[in-house]
């Protein structure tokens, strides 16, 4: 196979393997997460196509967003039990299919069945979850920095298809503007199955900067939802799981259940046109690629308790500026640089706590953790186009999601505290599949 040979020539040279896999890893992520992202800019076309209003739309924007974080605890499961190459390839190609179902569909229920249920269940196995479990198996050092850079190409990815999507929209309708992210998909999909492999072992390699030669670890014989719900019972027995649930769900609240799926449509109720507030998203992806790869870098150095502080913290400021704000390129510039740097460098602090408190368990629990970040988006999504139906205005959900990032900010100091004092026995200190913070 090419992987077995391309292994050893790089090694040759000083290159470790993992770093190809970190390659292929963020293509997958980024291409994944902007087949996700991209019907944010098709909510208008749809209304006009088919008359649906925005509570309809959202509705399936909703359940994409909740089934993106449910199938969190489960992908973990899945790839500890059948391997990351088969699952993720799997997952990829229910993406294409939903999208290429979609160019045809007529009805609201094909609505939310392939945009919904499709999109959310394929997106779901490629998200954070993967970029955490490749962080874990192939580095030994630097697990933060490229945690962050593969954390940053799926924020980024729901962000950078859409300018380009817009356009096509414009030009040629919603259903050519599906077209990137259908080859970028192709294309992750050929990668994966020329050179992902499951671990460093598989090539006979150590993760990087370990010294050891890795032991091959077995696949879990216990199935993967019985699995992921037995690390469930046992972690809702420690407050930390709970504070890194309820402040994750706020993340999600915050970022693309509310930026990322009603962003266009309130700049056009302040007449901004959508191609504008497009390139505006873009702009935040490009400043979150800079804040998530740092905040990956600071993981490693720094209390994560503060940094969640002050990540959710300026997040919600910068909330609360949005609507006073003027919907101007020019006048959102300032709101894209300060929110893009904070979009999701949420992530590396929350998997490196998971980490610390649940060693060789800390995929799956992050898993959960991230499904509560996709519950919250799911709220914002639904909530947030109820308002604009109900209300004629989405100004309240963007105030309560600005408040509720004040009060994560404060829950996140009580994280490390409580789980030193309720650590269970049951939980295993030998390996961890997530760096803890250095001491």
């Amino acid at each position: 196979m090419l992987a077995e040979r391309l292994a050893p020539w790089l090694a040759r040279r000083g290159i470790q393997y993992g770093w190809l896999i970190v390659a292929v890893t963020f293509v997958t992520m980024l291409t994944a997460a902007g087949a996700m992202g991209v019907p944010g800019a098709l909510i208008l076309p749809l209304q006009k196509e088919f008359g649906w209003n925005t509570a309809e739309i959202s509705s399936a924007l909703a359940i994409r967003l909740m089934l993106y974080g449910l199938m969190g605890p489960f992908s973990a499961a899945l790839i500890e039990r059948y391997g990351v190459r088969r699952i993720v390839i799997t997952a990829v190609l229910l993406l294409i299919s939903g999208l290429v179902l979609s160019l045809a569909m007529t009805s609201l229920w094909q609505l939310i069945v392939l945009w919904g249920f499709v999109l959310g269940i394929g997106s779901g196995v490629t998200a954070l979850v993967l970029g955490a479990i490749v962080s874990g198996r192939w580095f030994a050092k630097s697990r933060g920095l490229v945690l962050g850079l593969l954390t940053a190409s799926s924020a980024t990815g729901q962000l950078a298809f859409l300018p380009l999507a817009a356009s096509i929209v414009d030009h040629a309708g919603w259903r050519w503007a599906l077209v990137p992210s259908l080859m970028g998909l192709l294309a992750a999909a050929l990668l994966i199955f020329l050179f992902m492999r499951d671990r460093p072992a598989d090539l006979g390699q150590e993760p990087f900067g370990q010294g050891a030669k890795p032991v091959p670890v077995a696949a879990p014989v216990q199935s993967a939802i019985g699995r992921a719900f037995a690390v469930l019972f046992g972690a809702a027995r420690v407050p930390a799981f709970w504070l890194l649930f309820g402040t994750f769900f706020i993340c999600g609240l915050s970022t693309n259940g509310l930026i990322q799926t009603h962003f266009i449509p309130l700049c056009a109720d302040f007449g901004m046109a959508p191609v504008m507030a497009a390139s505006t998203l873009a702009m935040m992806g490009a400043f979150d690629l800079v804040g998530t790869i740092a905040s990956g870098y600071l993981s490693d150095r720094f209390d994560n308790r503060w940094l969640l502080f002050w990540y959710y913290g300026l997040r919600g400021l910068s909330l609360l500026y949005l609507p006073s704000s003027t919907f101007t390129l020019y006048g959102l510039s300032l709101f894209a640089m300060f929110y893009g740097l904070d979009w999701i460098a949420t992530v590396p602090p929350t998997v490196k706590l998971c980490g610390l408190i649940f060693k060789e368990k800390a995929s799956v629990v992050f898993g959960w953790v991230f499904t509560a970040h996709q519950l919250g988006a799911a709220t914002a999504a639904f909530g947030a186009g109820l308002s604009r139906s109900g209300l004629a205005t989405y100004l309240p959900a963007f105030y309560a999601a600005g408040a509720a990032c004040l009060i994560a900010a404060l829950a996140s100091l009580f994280i490390k505290k409580r789980a030193r004092e309720i650590l269970p026995a049951s939980v295993s200190t030998r390996s961890q599949l997530l760096s803890s913070q250095s001491e």
